[in-house]
């Protein structure tokens, strides 16, 4: 099979050539001073691309500096072709305030973004998402700038690159997906990680250009990557690159390269990038020993300047709050006054589409992602008729591929677009898990950056839609610092939280409860408000107990109040990260009795974390045990017997009654 197609390269001048030869120079005598630290103990680890050099320089050099390029941790000469401070790199790999982390993160699990570029996290793959997302922001607003990723030939594995290719390739985003096929996963060959002849070969199955070119020939990288991106700039589609090479060192260097044979180690040694280049300008006299000697004395100095400047640094200090305090972005202001006075009778579900609607009159560059919630308007018609008023660039039907789309949400965020993206169902967040709790929740406290994206999670069972659509799946999230959690119970909370989402520039989780999409009516404004995030509101006062709840389980609460006859404080969390401690801690002071229900399973849900909260901070206040209602401990069945029966509600009258009593 066949997948290459013939570029016409262009001819690369002996001044060009030069600056090639100077680029890759650079970041190999970074890595032999590394090598030589790390053999003093004086840094921890070290990934090293010694003989990969003329992928990472002849990408970066053939590109713009608009361009933004998504490295993996072998990829140093992305970032000194970048022109980035090597004393600030060097700040980075040692956990100095200099680096981009605040020593927060590792290696090259960063971004730069003043520079474009964007570095990876360890999982393999999620960052070919990422490149996605930045690709769709240039192609909305036809800019003529491209995304680069790149990845090694274990990664093609990951369901992510599959994904990533996929979605480029069905919106023909403006996206250069490079291989670095260097023969080796840590100890695992290239047989064992894939049984096609040529990585490139995919390409024709993802339906996209493809080649495959000699990796360490910076000449040929450099010329294919120019003719390439010139392509794309001027009609905007995606391309596979794959890059043969080798990896003359270990995995990192405790790993070694025993496992390699030595006759293929030879065979790559005499293939060096640096040395093949250098031999050429040497023969053809572009270049002469001394000007080598040269060179390479003046990087010598810059290193060695630059690496003491870093070491001399001061190590890092701070506190706790300091810390804390750089997980979210600030709250905006909340505009919880409504624009507008009138009143409407909404249902939940038609709550939740005018505040979408009203969003994307707000942001005018905000993109909705989902299946097949364009022309359908969603499975549950929530975006019924938008593709009609906003397009289909703004509206725009997704593959099924979640963790794709979680990615591209992060990435039109690093071109300052936000994102709505809806999750079919909240079950599905699965698929997307890695995406959500280890790439956007994590990037503001790592290096500062905020996603402004918001994920719709419909939710929640008494549907009698089985154990793989009706799972209340919230407390999976509320684990994770940086995530933002809102859970509305009534149609007025529900567009208020759902804009104050939007206004919010921290990544939101919007839990709605499918019960509650046509069954909950109530007049609400018509206008544009925002329902405070980190605000729970006191639905109903009383004074013989406290019932802490959310979602449906408000509408429980007040249905077992009313068949007991019972006087109770119940507590709308509404949002569920952050909670709202104040007025809980209010309203237990009162009753001196709590109850906490929620429609989760018991084991690891949010009950347990509020329960140990009022037990270490309101226990002399309590004149009774806390109690905890939840569902049973087992999928949600289908039958809807069998799903009365699982369900919260049917122990709550009982547990409240008891604890009245008590």
């Amino acid at each position: 099979m066949n997948t290459e197609v013939q570029l016409k390269k262009p001819r690369i001048d002996d001044k060009t050539k030069i600056k090639l030869y100077k680029s890759m120079v650079y970041p190999r005598m970074i890595e032999e001073k590394m090598l030589s630290l790390l053999r003093q103990g004086k840094v921890s680890k070290w990934f090293s691309g010694i003989g990969q050099e003329a992928i990472s320089v002849g990408c970066t050099e053939a590109l713009s500096s608009d361009d933004t390029i998504f490295p993996m941790h072998r990829n140093l000469g992305v970032f000194t072709s970048r022109k980035i401070p090597l004393h600030r790199l060097v700040g980075q790999w040692q956990g100095k305030a200099s680096g981009f982390t605040k020593g927060r993160d590792r290696s090259f699990h960063f971004g730069a973004e003043e520079y474009n570029v964007i570095g990876m996290i360890s999982h393999l793959g999620p960052q070919l998402a990422l490149a996605d997302g930045v690709a769709l922001a240039h192609k909305i607003r036809q800019e003529k700038h491209i995304a680069v990723a790149f990845t090694g030939e274990g990664g093609t594995s990951e369901g992510d690159f599959h994904e990533a290719l996929n979605v480029a390739s069905v919106w023909q985003l403006p996206v250069i997906f490079i291989i670095e096929n260097n023969g080796y996963g840590l100890s695992t060959p290239t047989s064992e990680q894939y049984n096609c002849e040529h990585l490139v070969d995919r390409a024709k199955g993802y339906g996209m250009k493809g080649i495959r070119i000699d990796g360490n020939d910076i000449v040929e990288v450099y010329s294919t990557i120019k003719s390439i991106s010139k392509q794309i700039r001027k009609s905007p589609e995606p391309w596979l690159i794959e890059c043969d090479t080798f990896r003359m060192r270990g995995h990192e260097e405790a790993s070694g390269t025993k496992y390699v044979p030595q006759e293929l180690m030879d065979y790559w040694a005499k293939k060096d990038p640096i040395e093949r280049l250098e031999t050429q300008l040497l023969d053809s006299n572009i270049l002469t020993a001394d000007d080598v000697l040269n060179i390479r004395a003046e990087y010598k100095a810059l290193i060695n300047s630059e690496v003491k400047k870093a070491f001399a640094e001061e190590d890092i200090t701070s506190t706790a709050s300091a810390e804390l305090a750089d997980m979210y972005s600030p709250s905006p202001t909340w505009q919880t006054t409504p624009s507008s006075g009138d009143l409407v009778e909404m249902r939940f579900i038609d709550a939740i589409s005018d505040g979408l609607d009203m969003a994307m009159q707000k942001y005018d560059n905000l993109v909705l992602m989902g299946q097949d919630i364009a022309e359908y308007g969603g499975v549950f018609k929530i975006t019924n008729g938008f593709v009609e008023k906003y397009g289909l660039e703004r509206v725009r039907n997704t593959p099924i591929c979640e963790s794709a789309i979680v990615g591209a949400t992060m990435g039109l965020s690093l071109k300052g677009m936000p994102s709505m993206m809806e999750m079919q169902f909240s079950d599905f967040a699965t698929c997307g898990f890695n995406q959500i709790v280890n790439n956007i929740a994590k990037v503001k406290y790592r290096w500062n950056h905020s996603v402004n994206t918001v994920i719709r999670m419909p939710s929640g069972g008494n549907v009698g839609a089985g154990p793989f659509h009706s799972q209340s799946t919230e407390a999976w999230f509320t684990h994770v610092p940086g995530l933002k959690v809102v859970y509305p119970s009534n149609p007025r909370d529900a567009k208020g939280l759902l804009l104050a989402a939007f206004a919010d520039p921290n990544p939101v989780l919007y839990f709605e409860h499918k019960y509650l999409y046509r069954t909950a009516v109530d007049d609400i404004p018509s206008g544009y408000y925002e329902t405070e995030i980190g605000k729970a509101a006191l639905v109903r006062e009383g004074d013989q107990c406290t019932i802490i709840t959310y979602g449906l389980g408000v509408q429980w609460a007040e249905q077992a109040c009313d068949e007991l006859k019972v006087s109770c404080d119940i507590i709308d969390l509404r949002t569920l990260n952050p909670i709202d401690y104040e007025t809980i801690e209010a309203s237990i002071k009162k009753t001196n009795k709590a109850l906490i229900l929620h429609e989760d399973v018991m084991q690891g849900g949010l009950g347990g974390e509020l329960s140990g909260y009022i037990s270490n901070h309101l226990f002399e206040h309590l004149d009774g045990p806390v109690k905890r209602v939840s569902s049973l401990n087992t999928p949600v069945p289908f039958n809807k017997q069998l799903e009365a029966i699982f369900m919260a509600n049917n122990r709550l009258s009982s547990t409240l009654a008891d604890l009245i009593a008590y």
